[in-house]
């Protein structure tokens, strides 16, 4: 997903993206829903959200 597409998700949950890196603004984004802030995170290998909207980008 390319940053423009994050920032339209971002500004429907009110986060303000400003000047934030890819990584970050996805964990503000996922705390905003209510969700772990796990994005990019050495979780990825043992994460069990298969239907997670960031998986594919996920590290």
């Amino acid at each position: 997903m390319n940053m423009e597409q994050i920032k339209v998700i971002a500004k429907a949950n009110n986060v303000k993206p400003g000047r934030m890196r890819k990584a970050d603004l996805v964990r503000a984004i996922q705390t905003a829903e209510g969700n772990l802030p796990c994005f990019d995170t050495q979780t990825a290998e043992r994460c069990s959200e298969q239907e997670c909207l960031w998986r594919e980008d996920c590290g």
